[in-house]
């Protein structure tokens, strides 16, 4: 269980002068990475530039401050682009704000709930399908200011959006494609030339030189939104209402729960890399409380970043102090630089993002998965096209729903219940021979030996009445294997009542052999250990074998 301890406070014990030294090169590298996405993924997210740079410094700060990861870098990532673009276009800047809260919120209970570690347990399938469909939309979402298209609204959903930008291409702006396409070739081909500084950075510092000394008649920033604010804004509580509350839980709830796979996977891989072991429930609590000051100070969602989290390890950061340089690295670049940020031209923002979607996409892991078993891949597919042609919220829902659906029939078709021939495996029945006392019994006393393998859970259920069911009035004795039965649930605990009234109507005897803790525990609980008689329970086949025959 993970202690509700923020890492900070564990890793100053032993803190160094030159661990400070590393973390603040980390984290003011990090920071020069976090620049133009943070302001990318606010203009794509449908809200103003300065929200994503607000965003990565009040919440990531809280992120490194208060979470249960050592490296952790917090901020606005991708995957809430798709959600946050809807939001706003169904319920203005004031319903993505209150989404926002709502989701901090959820999210401190599910750590103060201790359900960091739940997380874990959402199917690959899934998890890839949303991402790899999520990372599709925004590739889609660029194409309107990488091809510099004159289109005044581009329609929310994929197949409008594509019919849209068909339409329009004879618009295209040969200038944006350029500009595009050069920032797209210097974020792929830096990194050969210089790993340290971010090809992101130079490509948008190039682009914006090359377009002002040129003249080149290219959208910009400042173009769109104007002048940019270099000042951070004051906390503003929304007006909230049950109304707003019940129309926005959905997206909160959308919020919350990627925002909690994509900190937590994020955390888990920076495990991998530096031998430690992150805090799950405090990662969840701080990633709450981030996004709940991220709201009251108009931003937008944020999570940890598995891109920065993985460049602050590799330049040497090792400690929470790293996220916050990176957060107090940003807000000094914001209050000396950030009206510069307007001549940056939309098509290289486009560029970034692309690369984005590019990295986000996971292809190969999505071929990987065409390869396993049709289930598995059914759910893969129905969530990646449900993320791209209907909603993202509507994709997790469905694709929870019929994995589950899916794991229920696994579990059932894995156990079974089936009238048994003896063997020898159970301890204390090495010298029995059960075949032939066995026969012996069903001859003179009508014994009958049933043997359940697997869960007993609700979708084996069915099958264990079904084999009772059949039972005949000869049967004086039922004895009941339960040596390979780990858990039971409550409506393995119904059949089995329903069992105990068949068996009474035809006057048959109940002994049961080799039950374990949980599924013993779960009947004494519902009061049915004490129904079929505390003597009727055997640790061997064999004593079952004698009292029957007693």
């Amino acid at each position: 269980m993970s202690k509700l301890k923020p890492k900070l406070f564990s890793t100053m014990t032993h803190y160094s002068k030159q661990q400070l030294l590393s973390d603040v090169t980390a984290g003011i590298i990090v920071a020069i990475i976090a620049l133009p996405l943070s302001i990318a993924l606010a203009i794509a997210s449908g809200v103003s530039p300065e929200k994503g740079i607000h965003t990565a410094i009040i919440a990531g700060f809280l992120i490194s401050f208060l979470g249960g990861s050592r490296v952790q870098i917090g901020g606005p990532t991708g995957a809430f682009m798709v959600v946050v673009y809807t939001i706003v276009a169904k319920h203005g800047i004031e319903g993505l704000i209150i989404a926002t809260m709502m989701a901090g919120f959820i999210m401190i209970i599910m750590g103060l709930l201790k359900l960091g570690s739940v997380i874990k347990f959402i199917p690959y399938p899934i998890t890839t399908g949303f991402t790899s469909g999520i990372a599709l939309v925004i590739f889609s979402s660029q194409m309107k200011d990488f091809f510099g298209l004159r289109i005044s609204e581009v329609p929310a959903d994929f197949i409008g959006k594509w019919k849209t930008y068909f339409s329009a291409m004879d618009t295209a702006n040969l200038w944006s494609i350029i500009v595009g396409v050069i920032a797209l070739l210097i974020i792929i081909l830096w990194p050969k030339i210089n790993r340290k500084i971010p090809g992101t950075l130079i490509a948008l510092i190039v682009t914006t030189v090359m377009v002002m000394v040129f003249k080149l008649d290219v959208a910009t920033i400042g173009s769109r939104f104007g002048e940019l604010s270099s000042a951070l804004p004051l906390p503003h509580i929304p007006n909230i209402s049950m109304e707003k509350i019940s129309t926005l839980l959905g997206p909160a709830v959308t919020i919350a729960f990627l925002g909690s796979i994509e900190s937590l996977l994020s955390a888990v891989v920076s495990d991998g890399m530096i031998g430690s072991k992150h805090r799950s429930n405090m990662e969840l609590v701080a990633q709450g409380i981030a996004n709940m000051a991220s709201g009251l100070f108009g931003g937008i969602p944020a999570t940890g970043a598995i891109a920065r989290t993985v460049a602050n390890i590799k330049n040497g950061g090792r400690t929470p102090i790293a996220g916050m340089v990176h957060s107090i690295t940003l807000l000094l670049i914001m209050v000396m630089f950030m009206p510069l940020a307007k001549l940056i031209p939309l098509s290289s923002l486009a560029a970034v993002l692309i690369m984005v979607a590019y990295n986000m996409c996971g292809w190969r892991e999505f071929k990987e998965l065409l390869k396993s078993p049709k289930s598995d891949v059914l759910v893969l597919l129905i969530t990646f096209f449900i993320t791209v042609l209907i909603d993202l919220v509507k994709a997790i829902e469905i694709g929870i729903v019929l994995a589950s659906l899916l794991f229920m029939k696994r579990m059932a078709d894995v156990t079974n219940v089936k009238e048994t021939v003896m063997d020898a495996s159970e301890e204390g029945d090495d010298d029995f021979n059960f075949e032939e006392e066995s026969k012996k019994f069903k001859l003179a006393d009508g014994i009958q030996v049933y043997e359940i393998n697997g869960p007993f859970f609700f979708g084996a259920a069915d099958k264990f009445m079904e084999v009772i069911n059949g039972i005949g009035n000869p049967t004086k004795v039922i004895i009941l294997r339960m040596r390979n039965v780990p858990v039971m649930d409550a409506t393995a605990l119904h059949a089995f009542k329903q069992f105990i009234d068949i068996c009474k109507r035809n006057k048959t005897k109940i002994l049961i052999s080799g039950i374990n803790e949980q599924p013993k525990n779960s009947l004494i609980k519902a009061s049915i250990y004490q129904t079929i008689g505390e003597e009727c329970f055997f640790k061997s086949v064999e004593e079952a074998f004698t009292y029957a025959n007693s």
